[in-house]
Parts: structure tokens; C-alpha cells; sequence
């Protein structure tokens, strides 16, 4: 199978040739293509030609579209530090949303007119255009609704706020920023990509408790995701960090793949979304993919593997990988999936 084919059998609920690796890889794309991020992001031809470079390289099956967090944020009118080798971040000292109630006369952004989000879809179109008609091609959509509010109010700020505003106010802010993310997730799906992607870091239990996930987060992700995948393609919900207590409520938002981070029990996961949800991930960024070395990624891969006898899943790190990555490390992990999750050997482990 090509790598296209491959990914979308894995939706399919079917068996590929072998388990697909779909790395989180922009930003050691860039260290192999020996980009800056400076260099990079204002100009996507760059950014597409890193991803392509890194994926012809080591040979994995899908490129994440990614340049930072603040994007979307961006283009809503947020201010945005750009740092040279780091990713953008928003400028959180002066919040787009000083007054809660602003939101209401907030226009949404058009996808098509913000430089930063139109660079995103450039870089989607031109992977889909020289490489997609055999490898799998996610466009992220940015930020989903619970961090984007994080991010134009102030993650501070708007934790004080849902302990002390009406409720009706929260939900209109985080609503406009779901509205924000489907916008510029259609988009994604219109430039070609295969699937897309919002990351919600800040909605997760490193942040707030399960039960303020409930509250705030969850039914705004499952609107989002409805809507994103009425329009006819796959959606993946990324949440960084330890979600074993709320991924049963993740699950329910029916998203079609869930990203999900090294602390999580791969297990526990895979039992829990049955063949109703793809997880991918969930290798450690940072040990073993940086401080490891292939013997120890090799050994990771294998484990995921077994826990969720590889139905069901891309193997990927657990969040974006890091620019030290090491690349004999990033060989190691798409070797380990020929030797660990070929066909013969799925059908074996799922009799």
C-alpha cells in the first residue's frame, strides 16, 4: 500500500499492509531542511517544502500541518510575538477580549483574508499538489474552542472569569471561537487535506479539572466536531498531557481520531474507543525520541502495538516533535512498525 492508501484503510475500520506513522514533525521538519522558524513563517512554500523534504527522508506516512498556536488567534485579532527558532506565541500581557462582553461585536475571521491562516492552506494545497496523492496530508485547523478563548481573553484571566461570570457570557466566547476553528477547519478540508485537527491543550486536566471540561469544553469539541465532519471529512481532537480521566468524554465526541499524549494508558484507550475512534500516538517526544535511542523507540513502538494490537492507530509522538530530535531516533520508529505491525501479525494479534 502507498502511504495514502494506508492512513484511509485505518479509517475504514479495515487492516492496512502495516501500522502508518503519522509523526507531529513541523518543527523537526524544519531543523532537517535547516529552516528557522523565522524563515518559515511568513513564507509557505518553505514550511511545505520542509514537510516534504522530512517525509521523502525518513519515509513515514502522513504530514501534520502545523506553525504554531497563535494563528488562529491572529487572525482573530489577538497580537502574536514571533520568535526566531521558537513557534509564535500569542501576546497574552494584551488580550484581545479586555471585556468579555466584546465578543459579541468580535467579527470572525475569514480564512481566506488573514495572511497567517491563508499561509496554513497555501502550505496544504502545495503538499496535497506534489505529494498527496500518496501520502496522508492532516491540516490543522489550530486551536479548538476552549484554548482559543484561552488565548484571546487571557488563559489567566479567563480562569477567573469561569469561576465568576455568568455562564451564558463563558458560553458565547468559547461558541464564537468554535465558530472560529470550523471556519478555517473547511477551509483545510477545501485545500485538499485528508483530514484536520484542532489542539485544545488548554481544556485538558494539566489545566482545568474533568469536571470543568464538562462544563465548558466537551459539548462545544462535539459541535464542532459535527459540523466539521457533516462536511465530509475526518476530524482529530488533540488534548497535550494526561487525559485518562477525561477520554471517555472525549470519545463521545465522535471525532474520528483522537491525538493523544505519552502519560496516556494506550491500553485503556484503545479499549475504550473499541473500533469507533483512531488513536494516534502516543511515543514521548522527549524520552525516548530526544534523550532515547533506537533501541528504546523500537521498544516503545512495540509496546503501543500490543496494547491496542494496532487496530485503529497511527503511530505518532504524543505532541509536536522537538527541532533536537534525534533522526536515527525518527528512523528508528518508522522501522519498528515493519517489523512489529505488518499485516500477518495484525490479523494474528486480532483473531
Amino acid at each position: 500500500m502507498a502511504s495514502l492508501e494506508r492512513c484511509i484503510t485505518v479509517l475504514n475500520n479495515e487492516i492496512p499492509d502495516r501500522v502508518p506513522v503519522v509523526p507531529q514533525s513541523f518543527l523537526f521538519a524544519c531543523e532537517v531542511a535547516g529552516y528557522s522558524m523565522s524563515d518559515v513563517n511568513h513564507d509557505p512554500k518553505l514550511m511545505a517544502n520542509a514537510l516534504i523534504v522530512c517525509q521523502e527522508k525518513f519515509g513515514y506516512d502522513g504530514c501534520v500541518i502545523d506553525f504554531d498556536d497563535a494563528s488562529l488567534a491572529e487572525a482573530c485579532g489577538a497580537k502574536v510575538i514571533y520568535r526566531e527558532d521558537e513557534p509564535a506565541v500569542v501576546d497574552e500581557s494584551e488580550p484581545l477580549l479586555k471585556d468579555l462582553h466584546y465578543v459579541e461585536h468580535l467579527p470572525l475571521p475569514d480564512p481566506y483574508a488573514s495572511p497567517r491562516l491563508q499561509h496554513w492552506l497555501e502550505t496544504t494545497r502545495t503538499l496535497v499538489d506534489e505529494i498527496g496523492d500518496h501520502v496522508f496530508i492532516m491540516g490543522r485547523a489550530d486551536q479548538g474552542p476552549f484554548s482559543l478563548a484561552c488565548l484571546l481573553r487571557g488563559t489567566q484571566q479567563f480562569m477567573l472569569d469561569i469561576m465568576t461570570e455568568e455562564h451564558e457570557l463563558i458560553g458565547k466566547v468559547i461558541d464564537y471561537c468554535r465558530q472560529a476553528c470550523a471556519l478555517f477547519a473547511i477551509a483545510q478540508k477545501d485545500a485538499g487535506a485528508h483530514a484536520t485537527s484542532a489542539g485544545d491543550a488548554l481544556a485538558g486536566p494539566n489545566l482545568i479539572s474533568p469536571d470543568m471540561y464538562r462544563k465548558f469544553a466537551l459539548e462545544p469539541e462535539r459541535n464542532l466536531t459535527e459540523e466539521i465532519q457533516r462536511y465530509g471529512i475526518p476530524f482529530s481532537i488533540h488534548i497535550c498531557g494526561n487525559t485518562n480521566s477525561i477520554l471517555p468524554d472525549m470519545i463521545t465526541t465522535k471525532a474520528r481520531i483522537l491525538e493523544v499524549d505519552w502519560p496516556v494508558n494506550m491500553d485503556e484507550a484503545h479499549k475504550l474507543c473499541g473500533m469507533n475512534t483512531v488513536l494516534m500516538g502516543n511515543i514521548n517526544p522527549s524520552d525516548p525520541l530526544v534523550l532515547g535511542n533506537p533501541d528504546a523507540v523500537d521498544a516503545a513502538v512495540k509496546k503501543i502495538i500490543q496494547q491496542t494490537k494496532g487496530r485503529n492507530l497511527f503511530v505518532s509522538s504524543g505532541c509536536a516533535m522537538g527541532r533536537n530530535t534525534k533522526p536515527e531516533n525518527v528512523k528508528a520508529m518508522v522501522n519498528a512498525v515493519k517489523i512489529y505491525g505488518t499485516y500477518e501479525q495484525l490479523l494474528e494479534m486480532n483473531l
